[in-house]
This record gives C-alpha cells, structure tokens and sequence, in this order.
C-alpha cells in the first residue's frame, strides 16, 4: 500500500494513501475504525450483561419453582391428614354411637323388666295402702334409676364428643400454626 505524506506546521505523518484527499477524509475513517472497534466491544459487553441476567433470571425462576413445588407438596399432605383426621373422627364417632346405643338398650330392657316385675308385684297387694306403698317405692326407684342413666349417658356424650373432636381439635391447631408461619 502505497503511503503519502502529509506536510503539517510541525510534523510530518504517513498515512495511508486509501483515496484521500486531505486531513479531514483520514480523520473520519480514523474515527469510523474506531468508532467500530468501540461499537464491538460495547455489543460483547452488551452481550455478556444479556447471559448474566438471563442466568440469573433463569436461576431465580428455578428456585421460585421449587418454592412453588414444595409449597404444594406441603398442601397436599396438610390435605390428607385432614382427611385421615376426619376418618378417625368419623370411626370413632360410629363408636360411640354403638356405644350409646347398647346402652339405651340395656337401659330400656332393665327398665321393662322392672315395670313388669312392679306390674306383678303391684297386682299381688291385698289393700290399698300395700298397693299405694308399692307403687311409691316403684316410682322412687324408677326415678333415681333414670336420674342415675341421665348422669350415666350425660358422661358418656360428653367423653364421646371430646374424643370424636380431638383429631378435628389437632388438625385446627395444626392449621392455626401453619398460618402463624404464613404471616411471619
């Protein structure tokens, strides 16, 4: 390539004799040569800024995902032992209904025989005053017999109902405590 000089006040330069015309032309193609080094290393810098953040992105997504994942996971077992607590509930309530009920039963059945047992013993009295006394003693007894069977079936809801809420009782607890975390 064939070089010209260029006669300045002070100095004197070679520049490359590529068409040019004067100082002007070869400043601007400095320039544009420059300008296009400067515009590579701005889109490599651009570029490698891009890859950072959608590595970082990429990163974030995955570990919100995994968030969301587990989050999941943790409702579908909070879930199921829900369920298991309402089975358990519901088995012991059957319980206690069989419970209640073969107790109403043996109740009754004791109270029939005593009425009937009361009937006989009321139609053997000689007089009036043996089958007023007869009877007293009948109602006295049938009385405290149902006052104690009140007090009896009275305990027997009452342990039935705490020990069919109990497992409902644990899962509001656990319930309550899950949201407390929630919060925080």
């Amino acid at each position: 390539m064939a070089t010209t000089r260029i006669k300045s006040t002070d100095t004197t330069t070679d520049a490359p004799s590529a068409g040019f015309h004067d100082a002007s032309d070869m400043v601007e193609t400095i320039v544009a040569d420059s300008t296009a080094q400067d515009s590579s290393a701005g889109f490599q810098d651009a570029s490698a800024k891009v890859e950072t953040m959608v590595a970082e992105t990429q990163k974030n997504v995955t570990e919100q995902m995994e968030k969301v994942s587990k989050s999941i996971e943790g409702l579908t077992a909070f879930g199921q032992e829900n369920m298991d607590a309402l089975v358990k509930s519901s088995e012991i309530a059957a319980k206690a209904a069989e419970g209640i009920s073969s107790e109403v039963s043996a109740y009754s059945k004791k109270a029939f025989e005593d009425s009937v047992a009361a009937a006989q013993d009321l139609a053997a009295a000689r007089t009036m005053t043996e089958l007023f006394e007869k009877q007293t003693a009948f109602a006295q007894s049938a009385l405290e017999g149902f006052m104690q069977q009140s007090t009896k079936m009275n305990e027997i809801f009452m342990a039935a109902s705490k020990d069919i809420t109990a497992p409902l009782g644990a899962r509001m607890t656990a319930a309550t405590e899950r949201m407390k975390t929630m919060a925080l």
